[in-house]
Order: C-alpha cells, then sequence, then structure tokens
C-alpha cells in the first residue's frame, strides 16, 4: 500500500501545481439559480439547503478537476446543514475520488484515546458492526488539533498507516488569536514550535519511498522567518498551508515553506476561488446580474490566476 506522502507527490506531479481547492460552502453565497431549483424541488428546508450545496460541489469539480490535484472539505460548513448536510459531505468527497482528486476532511478533531480512536475509524479508516466491516467517510487524510497531546493522536497514526492516509496536525494557524497559544514562548521556543518537534516525531514513522511522512502539518503564510523554522524543524513534513486569496496570504509569502526539491507544501484557498464571482473586479468586469450566470468561468479563471502565481512565486515559470 502506498504512503498518502507518496500519492500526494503523484498527483501534484501529475497536476503541476500544490494548489488545493477548499470546498467551503456557504449557502448564503451560492448562485440564485442553484438554490432556486433545489429549493422548488426539496423544500426551502435543511434538504433543499445541501442538494443545492451538493449541486454547487458537483460543477466546481467539474471546473477545476483538470488544474488541481486536490480538495479539502471544511466539515462545519456541511454539519450546520444536519444530516443532509453531512450527506452532501460524504457524496462530494466520493466524487471528488472518482475524479482521480485526493481529498483532505478539515475536521480538526482532538480528543482523548478511544474518543480518537472512533473518529479515526469514522474519518479514515473503516467501522466494524459486529462483524460486518464497512468504509465511513473514506478520506485521504484529515486535519487534527494536537492540544491534547500525544494518545489524541496515535490512533490516527495507526490507521493512517494501515491503510496509506494521511494527517496534517495544526501547528500555526491562521486565526488572529493564534498567538495566545501558538506563539507562547516556552523556554526558548514557541508553543508552535514545541509541536513542529512532535509532529516531526510522530511522522517517523511514516515516511514514503518518496522521503516525506504521511503526517503533515497546518502551517499558516504570513512569517518567512517563522515557516524557515518550522520547515527546518519538520523537513519531511508536507505543510498544508490555508488562507490564500481571502485570509491574505499571498504566494511570495509561501516560498519559505517548500524545500529545495519544489515539494513539501500544499497551498489551499477556499472563498476566492469557489465564490470568485462575487469578487468586485469581476462583477466590474462582467455586471453582477452576468457575472452570477458566469460562476463557473470564474471559478476557472481564478484556479488558473491562482496556480499562475504560485509557480511564479516558487521560480516555476513567468
Amino acid at each position: 500500500m502506498k504512503s498518502f506522502s507518496d500519492r500526494l507527490i503523484e498527483v501534484l506531479r501529475e497536476k503541476g501545481s500544490p494548489v488545493v481547492v477548499g470546498l467551503d460552502p456557504q449557502l448564503q453565497s451560492l448562485p440564485s439559480e442553484i438554490k432556486t431549483r433545489n429549493f422548488q424541488r426539496y423544500g426551502r428546508n435543511l434538504k433543499g439547503a445541501s442538494r443545492a450545496v451538493l449541486e454547487f460541489n458537483r460543477r466546481i469539480l467539474d471546473v477545476i478537476s483538470p488544474h488541481v490535484g486536490v480538495v479539502k472539505l471544511q466539515i462545519a460548513f456541511y454539519e450546520v446543514l444536519g444530516p443532509h448536510g453531512i450527506d452532501s459531505y460524504q457524496k462530494t468527497a466520493r466524487f471528488a475520488l472518482k475524479r482521480g482528486l485526493l481529498v483532505i476532511g478539515d475536521i480538526k478533531r482532538g480528543d482523548v484515546g478511544h474518543t480518537a480512536e472512533a473518529y479515526a475509524e469514522a474519518h479514515l479508516g473503516k467501522v466494524d458492526i459486529d462483524g460486518l466491516t464497512t468504509q465511513g467517510y473514506g478520506v485521504d487524510a484529515v486535519t487534527l488539533n494536537p492540544y491534547l497531546g500525544g494518545d489524541s493522536i496515535s490512533p490516527f497514526l495507526k490507521t493512517a498507516k494501515a491503510y496509506g492516509k494521511g494527517l496534517f496536525i495544526v501547528v500555526k494557524s491562521t486565526n488572529p488569536s493564534s498567538k495566545d497559544f501558538q506563539d507562547r514562548r516556552c523556554g526558548t521556543r514557541r508553543l508552535c514550535e514545541l509541536v513542529a518537534g512532535e509532529v516531526n516525531d510522530w511522522g517517523s514513522g511514516l515516511v514514503g519511498k518518496s522521503g516525506y511522512s504521511a503526517v503533515g502539518a497546518v502551517v499558516a503564510a504570513g512569517s518567512p522567518a517563522l515557516g524557515r523554522r518550522l520547515r527546518r524543524l519538520m523537513p519531511r513534513a508536507f505543510f498544508l498551508v490555508p488562507g490564500y486569496g481571502a485570509q491574505g496570504t499571498k504566494a511570495e509569502d509561501i516560498r519559505p515553506y517548500f524545500n529545495a526539491d519544489g515539494y513539501g507544501a500544499i497551498v489551499s484557498s477556499s472563498r476566492a476561488i469557489i465564490f470568485a464571482y462575487k469578487n468586485p473586479l469581476w462583477k466590474k468586469k462582467y455586471g453582477r446580474k452576468h457575472g452570477e450566470k458566469d460562476w463557473e468561468r470564474a471559478v476557472e479563471d481564478a484556479v488558473l490566476r491562482m496556480r499562475q502565481d504560485v509557480s511564479r512565486a516558487l521560480g516555476r515559470g513567468r
């Protein structure tokens, strides 16, 4: 069974870009024609909303799959729509997998051992139902919160090894108050640097043929100096770098997060891609009404522009 890191490198080579698209579908931002059609068919309720989200995601996947190899699903935007929303989460993941994309479940779980084991089985492994084994969500990787320590991570490590899956453990997040804890000094190092050392140790038993571990880290861009320190502490980890576009991260901010071989990081953007038709520049170019009708074209333009920006920042193109 291939390591997640080896599979990740394969898909990055195939697509020629480390860009990740986040499918974070906020109902109020969906094109009106999608909402109207699904509300008319299923009702203006959680089911109708969830089906609108599913249609939106399927159409986005059709647009982006030639250009990117990885998608990230933030589960909160599905959970808010109840059981129907979770159904859309799972179906979206399956649609993406059928298109040959790797799927990251952005779940940020972190709990005591036996609970963590259940989470790991549900999202990455298989569930035993009185002797009948079946797959849960079946995503390729998940994000985790390490605050509870090693016994909250170890069940995920075991499951990742057994099924060739990946983990991205939060080391440094994008939110402004992340400094409240993550930047606190613990002796000579920041807390995030201590967590980075643990991530490196946790991933030592899951290194693939590529030399990279299946245990990666969520590392926000914005501080090149910190990025370099974290890269030195986690040389074999893939960094999941969130926040490009809507959260202010620019392409040049992420250069220190990559290794000399050109790998070691994937760069995620959500709202700036999937809701690109709401961008004021797009509205100005095409007009509000026409711009919404061309929302899929806006998505593709945004993906191609991000690919180009990241490639230039990494010295891969003009």
